[in-house]
């Protein structure tokens, strides 16, 4: 297994080894471990584990997660990744890029659809799960020429930014195919 792998099953799946939305902060240690940083505050709890990005609320009484971020651009800079996650997928690569990722997607019998083209990162929907793949289109946003295009320890256009499975995407619950 890879990296892509791992990006893809979130992405189609929207969990982390079974875990997911709706999972308490309990289940997420018991599946990811318990090195992570926490951020507590009016009834929510960021959890920080680096590659991996939680958010919980108490909105329904005990704390429960209600969206999964994989930050793939912090991988660039030297950031760990959960033990859990190298044990089961091997090295994490730098970057991956959203071509990569696409491929990896629809060889699982998924779709990837654009959703937002505008501005400097892309969005791009699976359908079948919702879940949002976020793509650097302008690597140099603001024009001051600052980036390098041949720099392979700066971000490219076609670098995947990020993942997100949110319920606030569906509007509701998970959706059943996403499982």
């Amino acid at each position: 297994m890879s990296d892509l792998d791992f990006y893809a099953h979130v992405a189609t799946r929207c969990d982390v080894f079974g875990t997911g939305i709706g999972s308490s902060p309990a289940a997420w240690e018991a599946t990811i471990g318990a090195d992570c940083l926490d951020e507590p505050g009016n009834g929510l709890l960021r959890r920080d584990y680096g590659l991996v990005e939680l958010s919980f609320s108490d909105a329904e009484g005990a704390l429960a997660c209600f969206g999964i971020s994989v930050q793939v651009h912090r991988l660039i800079h030297g950031l760990s990744v959960p033990t859990a996650l190298a044990r089961q997928y091997g090295e994490f690569a730098p970057r991956a890029r959203f071509t990569e990722l696409q491929a990896a997607i629809l060889s699982l019998g998924r779709t990837v659809e654009p959703d937002d083209l505008t501005g400097d990162v892309h969005r791009y929907r699976v359908p079948e799960s919702d879940a949002r793949i976020f793509v650097i289109s302008d690597p140099d946003p603001y024009g001051d020429g600052a980036h390098d295009p041949d720099d392979q320890e700066a971000h490219q256009a076609g670098d995947v930014w990020a993942l997100n499975v949110s319920p606030a995407w569906w509007g509701a619950a998970p959706r059943a195919e996403a499982r």
